[in-house]
């Protein structure tokens, strides 16, 4: 059995303890290979200091959402907050960079608890495969001709056959990611649902997805496996050839981002759903 960012909790508290104070704080800065970003986690370190990530009260993360994405999976389980400031392309999940101020902003920052999926997905070889998805759990076809793929829902089919390029199981955080693309729906991220978002859908044509319980359990068959060949990818983790994809949230892992007051995520989420 092959493991790839199996679930891991050093607790069962459910959540990070939050910096109450700016005196002394111990901040560890992880940044993206950009010039721009290790530029200012040299400025940043010369000004306050900084201490190995497994010693740090906050992790201060400089770059764009995938440097993000990166740094949530590196340190996922162990409870320390993350904090983001934007030094690259797209920073959806990052606060505004400044040099001033830091350790303030911290401790009036707003935190946003995220909870990742768990992929457990079989290869026609018989292989079994996980790996943890913060934004989204996705099916696509690998080659010319459509995936044929059996959804079921808490062990119910609920739909027969889904005929399609592929299809996605995102949660609040990543609603605005690839999901937003495949025109599934934004969900704010305290709704605790998750989304169901077929990529072009040719039967049943008119099919847009599912709303589901953030406790469901999704299992994807895949049909004529080896004339219309799968791959499974957990946000970067991609595993080919997969017969049968299970996706549940993981309730033991819990993640949390820390976001300026004026610029917290559940803002963000709702302004996302009024952009024309």
């Amino acid at each position: 059995m092959s493991t790839i960012d199996p679930p891991r909790a050093d607790d069962d508290t459910g959540g990070a303890s939050l910096p109450s104070r700016p005196d002394d704080l111990k901040l560890a800065f992880v940044a993206s290979d950009t010039e721009t970003a290790q530029l200012a986690k040299t400025q940043l370190e010369e000004r306050y200091g900084s201490v190995p990530p497994e010693e740090a009260e906050v992790i201060v993360a400089l770059g764009g959402d995938g440097l993000m994405l990166e740094t949530l999976h590196r340190f996922m389980g162990i409870g320390t907050p993350i904090y983001g400031m934007h030094r690259g392309s797209v920073g959806f999940l990052m606060n505004s960079y400044d040099l001033d101020g830091l350790c303030e902003r911290i401790v009036r920052a707003k935190p946003a608890r995220l909870l990742p999926l768990l992929m457990s997905a079989r290869t026609i070889g018989g292989e079994e495969v996980q790996a943890c998805a913060i934004n989204e759990v996705s099916l696509l076809r690998e080659t010319r001709q459509t995936a044929k793929i059996r959804i079921r829902i808490d062990d119910v089919v609920r739909l027969e056959e889904l005929i399609c390029d592929g299809v996605m199981v995102a949660t609040p955080a990543g609603s605005t990611a690839y999901n937003l693309s495949a025109h599934g729906p934004i969900i704010p991220i305290g709704a605790q649902v998750l989304c169901l978002t077929p990529i072009s859908a040719f039967r049943p044509r008119r099919w847009r997805g599912a709303i589901l319980p953030h406790a469901a359990r999704v299992t994807f068959e895949i049909l004529e496996a080896e004339k219309r060949p799968v791959s499974a990818v957990a946000d970067y983790t991609e595993v080919r050839d997969v017969v049968r994809v299970d996706v549940r949230e993981d309730p033991t892992t819990p993640l949390t981002l820390l976001f300026d007051p004026e610029h917290d995520l559940e803002e963000r989420v709702l302004k996302e759903q009024f952009l024309t």
